[in-house]
């Protein structure tokens, strides 16, 4: 008689426990705490947008879009690179619309990997980078930012490359850090995969949202990197509409014509009144996404004034939604996670270790804290941060 113990799963998903979001959510409801942890907006974006989905949604179609996305959408994501960055792209060729910019990084880690490949991240790395990597084969090798002012460390990502190397994931704006890499830094790592002939995945949702006038720079426009580069976008975070899951991958047809293939059997195609809904902000909307940062840098300001004030050490944020805060300066004695589930068990606020994005040898000072949220929110966050010693 054969065995009865069923075959296992994927050892990357059953090896994988709750995601700290998700532990993070619940302890903030059990304490009702002010939840400053994960980074979705208080607000839905430009009404225009969530009409024109609405009006597309009863008047069609409403059947499969074609398997890249709509043309509509599809052109206007065309316009959007050339009125930002003077980057032409093939609307037809060039750009797939996904959905959600998670599924964009899972259509371009499974197209352009396979078993044996070496893929370098930049830690701490965005969490979904790493499972993927791993669930096709392929071994993820995680190089850390600088800890004084999360600077680029090109040394170490040149140092980093093997025969086995493929390409390198690299996200600016900086989730979870708040950094915007430099141009400097930029053509740095440009250097690297030119000499190497690496391909580069770069993650860019928050490309809208950098403060103090800090540019944001595509590295697909840089010299000799857009033959091999793929750049992912998202309009939840340009338009603050997280909940639509709308995203697209744009870059060479030669690249973008493989990851393709991986999107149709990944979720083929997405919601076509979404798709109208955001060509319409892309076209219309210009003035609204382009002022948000201005709002939100108010924001990040008065978070790093109370942590600041309430003895964190705040790390550079120069763009995306998040401060980090080195709580070492506190005086305290006990890891991230512990120190984030206490936080918010004793004082009622809720923010993410930034341990659980490292693949190794990760830090255990720092957390993060989202200002995505009405300034009432962070104000009364950081009321309740003020209002106790939070030393241990």
């Amino acid at each position: 008689m054969g065995s009865t113990t069923l075959p296992q799963p994927n050892p990357v998903f059953g090896g994988l426990g709750t995601t700290i979001f998700t532990v993070m959510s619940a302890l903030a409801l059990e304490h009702k705490a002010v939840n400053l942890g994960q980074g979705f907006p208080d607000e839905d974006g430009p009404l225009s947008i969530r009409e024109a989905a609405a009006r597309a949604l009863i008047d069609g179609p409403n059947q499969y879009a074609p398997m890249p996305g709509m043309p509509v959408l599809r052109q206007a994501l065309a316009r959007h690179a050339k009125r930002h960055y003077d980057l032409d792209l093939d609307w037809e060729r060039e750009i797939c619309v996904t959905s959600g910019a998670t599924e964009a990084i899972a259509d371009c880690l499974m197209a352009l990997l396979g078993p044996g490949d070496e893929a370098i991240l930049i830690d701490p790395a965005y969490d979904s980078y790493r499972p993927i990597v791993e669930a096709v084969g392929a071994k993820t090798v995680g190089v850390k930012l600088d800890e004084k002012a999360w600077g680029l460390p090109l040394d170490a990502i040149a140092a980093a490359v093997t025969s086995r190397t493929k390409l390198v994931m690299i996200n600016s704006p900086h989730n979870p850090s708040g950094r915007v890499f430099s141009r400097g830094e930029l053509e740095g790592l440009a250097e690297i995969l030119r000499t190497r002939n690496l391909l580069l995945v770069c993650d860019e949702v928050y490309e809208h949202l950098t403060f103090d006038g800090v540019a944001h720079i595509p590295l697909i426009t840089l010299p000799g990197m857009r033959e091999r580069t793929v750049r992912i976008g998202s309009a939840g975070k340009i338009f603050s509409i997280t909940g639509w899951k709308v995203g697209w991958i744009t870059g060479p047809a030669a690249l973008i014509g493989t990851i393709m293939k991986a999107h149709q059997f990944v979720t083929f195609t997405t919601s076509p009144a979404l798709q109208i809904g955001v060509a319409h902000g892309l076209d219309h909307e210009q003035d609204w996404y382009l002022a948000l940062p201005k709002e939100l840098q108010k924001r990040r300001d008065i978070l790093i004034g109370g942590l600041q004030a309430a003895g964190f050490r705040t790390m550079p944020c120069e763009g995306t939604y998040f401060v980090t805060a080195d709580f070492a300066p506190l005086g305290i004695n006990e890891g991230d996670v512990a120190f984030a589930k206490r936080l918010t068990a004793a004082q009622g606020v809720t923010s993410i270790p930034l341990s659980v994005f490292y693949g190794a040898d990760a830090p255990q000072h720092y957390i993060r804290f989202a200002f995505c949220k009405a300034q009432a929110t962070v104000e009364e966050a950081l009321r309740r941060l003020k209002a106790q010693r939070i030393g241990s």
